[in-house]
């Protein structure tokens, strides 16, 4: 089992939760109730350390490179994730309601166990402090440690960083294949996995359509300003698509995205800088695939939906998920504090969120990496470099 990969074991926490729902007793489904009763709560913990702990090493990072080369690249960045992001939200609204049935899921209630069975026991965990005040620390301490240039508060932050990533490495993942067995088994039992299964598959599609949409819109872009043949600069840019699909890492796919990004004709200096600082801050595919989870998760539970709600959440995914973990499913872990502060998601449908977004999570690592080379080609240009033949 630990040589497999998350994806393939959350397959089989769904068939196996599947199955003691629907033939298990009702005792068994409690058991595991009463976990994801738990494990809920110390992640409600940790949210905030996680939080923390990703978003102001990141922040204070880019200071090390502080210049007008930094800046650019980082604003194009930013703007290709808020821009994917609005493109899957405006997309979901139009496609989600043709499949959807709204309404159909009950997690949402005032008393989400009033849907699912309840555990035998809890365990309280209340967190240090809330999301937002969180937010608030990471930015301050962030932009501190970049301002002041300071070693001392930056070593701490870059340990509490490695702290966290072993928090989430050794409990949080191992853990999650459990977590998930237990929410369908509670689903099956409540009748309501059908429905589940059905969006996935359909949601699914969505997203690697809106993945490919978005990618060539972004090269289109990118090889327009640089000057070049943007379908020929996607066609070399599909060596790290595939090896991102494997890996599920931004940063494992660094030197094959470098590879054929210079391929692209994109000067060495500008490549070295542009990719290794995209792998951590352009999240354009992982922000369609949240996007676009969320509202399908969302509708099913009834609740209102509007672009004046999203687009700040979208606005913030693309500041929290900075240096999110090299680990399969670290986007969603960083993003669980913004969807239940400002989407309003109790623990069911954050577990469910994880699910289903785990399921996309190497192809939106992959549409991530790949529009690393488009960036790289404007801010050649904007540099004032031609393509290298």
């Amino acid at each position: 089992m630990k040589k497999l990969g998350l994806l393939p074991k959350l397959i089989i926490a769904i068939i196996i939760g599947i199955l003691i729902g629907s033939f298990g007793p009702q005792w068994s489904v409690r058991v595991l109730a009463t976990f994801n009763g738990i494990f809920g709560n110390f992640l409600g913990f940790a949210i905030p350390l996680i939080i923390i702990g990703f978003v102001a090493p990141g922040i204070g990072d880019l200071g090390d490179g502080a210049g007008k080369l930094l800046a650019i690249t980082a604003g194009i960045a930013y703007g290709s994730t808020i821009l994917s992001g609005s493109l899957a939200y405006f997309a979901g609204s139009i496609i989600l309601p043709t499949f959807l049935k709204l309404g159909s899921l009950s997690l949402n209630a005032a008393n989400p166990e009033e849907a699912l069975l309840t555990g035998f026991f809890t365990v309280e965990m209340p967190p240090i402090f809330d999301v937002m005040t969180a937010l608030l620390l990471a930015f301050t301490l962030g932009l501190g440690i970049a301002a002041i240039k300071g070693d001392t508060l930056k070593k701490f932050m870059n340990d509490f960083q490695e702290i966290i990533e072993k928090l989430i490495n050794s409990i949080v993942i191992p853990l999650l294949p459990f977590h998930i067995a237990g929410i369908f088994a509670n689903m099956t039992y409540a009748g309501q996995v059908v429905t589940i299964l059905s969006v996935f598959s359909k949601v699914f599609l969505m997203v690697i359509a809106l993945h490919i949409i978005t990618l060539v819109i972004q090269f289109f872009i990118g090889g327009t300003i640089a000057g070049g043949n943007p379908i020929r600069m996607l066609k070399n840019m599909i060596p790290a698509y595939l090896t991102a699909i494997g890996t599920q890492s931004s940063a494992a796919t660094i030197p094959v995205t470098l590879a054929q990004t210079k391929k692209n004709g994109v000067k060495d200096d500008i490549a070295d800088f542009v990719i290794p600082l995209c792998a951590t801050i352009h999240l354009s595919g992982s922000t369609i695939t949240l996007v676009s989870c969320s509202m399908a998760i969302m509708m099913l539970n009834g609740m209102a939906i509007s672009f004046v709600s999203f687009f700040p959440f979208i606005l913030m995914l693309g500041i929290t998920m900075v240096a999110a973990p090299g680990v399969p499913g670290g986007a969603v872990i960083a993003a669980l504090g913004l969807l239940e502060t400002m989407l309003g998601f109790p623990q069911p449908m954050l577990s469910l969120m994880i699910a289903l977004y785990v399921a996309q999570d190497s192809f939106g690592t992959a549409t991530n990496v790949t529009g690393d080379g488009a960036i790289a080609l404007m801010v050649n240009k904007i540099s004032g470099n031609k393509l290298v033949k």
